[in-house]
């Protein structure tokens, strides 16, 4: 399929432009990028597809002036490491990071998979997760919020936004995906997944394996409130990245390596540092 129009939001009716509760478009001089209102005061952007070509060393500069920039190779795992440890290529293989020090902007790209930027008020420190379900099933986000804690953070204080990503409906997995997942839960985390997802068998498929409607978001949540940080504190976007063609690259509509990026900075505490 063509890439739309370089200006996004050019024919949006007023009426809907910005209309969405808790997310807000940022508008720059390169275009227009995402933000959760709840991380208000921590600099951070969920970018669309209309960003292609322009990586994090270009895109920290639309957040704030003189960042740091730290990302990672991303292999669908469980790592999660420190900013300062990946600056430069080759980038550490992980699907987590944290911030160590204020002007981080920390990075994480996907096409389906949930961008997780995570914020401390208490510490100033940062935290950006490749959420996809191999990463979930690793217990990155735990891991991240473990690493948060090891530097001060308490879990019932933070704050997380999970972006753009692929939504349950459009997102059909085999049950062993879905169980894979579910064993970072707590509890029956299968039962767990299947009231906030759903359960289909076509049956044509008669003698095949069970196959789920994943909440791949919905899973990250549950990971997070595993970890203490409370079910109000967790702001998912509404956009789903299959069906939204016009704003995001999906792997699983258009089987292309494309990607959009998301980015959050920490912030530096009284003295410098975080």
């Amino acid at each position: 399929m063509d890439d739309p129009p370089s200006a996004p939001f050019a024919d949006w009716p007023d009426s809907t432009f910005n209309s969405l509760s808790g997310w807000t478009w940022v508008g720059c001089y390169g275009g227009y990028f995402l933000q959760c209102n709840a991380l208000e005061g921590f600099a951070h952007g969920f970018f669309t597809r209309h960003w292609s070509g322009r990586g994090p060393a270009e895109l920290a500069g639309y957040l704030s002036p003189g960042l740091t920039v730290h990302r990672l190779r991303q292999v669908h795992g469980g790592v999660v490491v420190a900013a300062h440890d990946a600056v430069a290529p080759s980038w550490p293989e992980a699907d987590g990071l944290i911030s160590t020090t204020g002007g981080q902007s920390l990075w994480v790209c996907g096409a389906d998979c949930t961008p997780v930027l995570i914020a401390d008020p208490g510490t100033g420190h940062v935290a950006a997760c490749h959420g996809g379900w191999r990463s979930l099933a690793a217990g990155v986000l735990s891991t991240a919020v473990e690493r948060l804690m090891d530097q001060g953070a308490e879990p019932a204080t933070l704050k997380v936004a999970l972006g753009p990503g692929i939504s349950g409906p459009c997102y059909q997995v085999e049950r062993s995906v879905s169980s894979k997942v579910a064993d970072q839960l707590h509890g029956d985390g299968l039962q767990r997944l299947l009231a906030i997802g759903d359960l289909k068998q076509d049956p044509r498929r008669s003698g095949q394996p069970l196959r789920d409607h994943l909440d791949i978001r919905g899973a990250a949540a549950l990971q997070l409130q595993d970890s203490g940080i409370p079910a109000t504190a967790i702001h998912t976007c509404p956009y789903c990245t299959f069906t939204e063609a016009r704003l995001f690259h999906s792997w699983r509509r258009d089987q292309r390596k494309a990607v959009q990026w998301s980015g959050i900075v920490g912030q530096a505490m009284a003295g410098g540092t975080v």
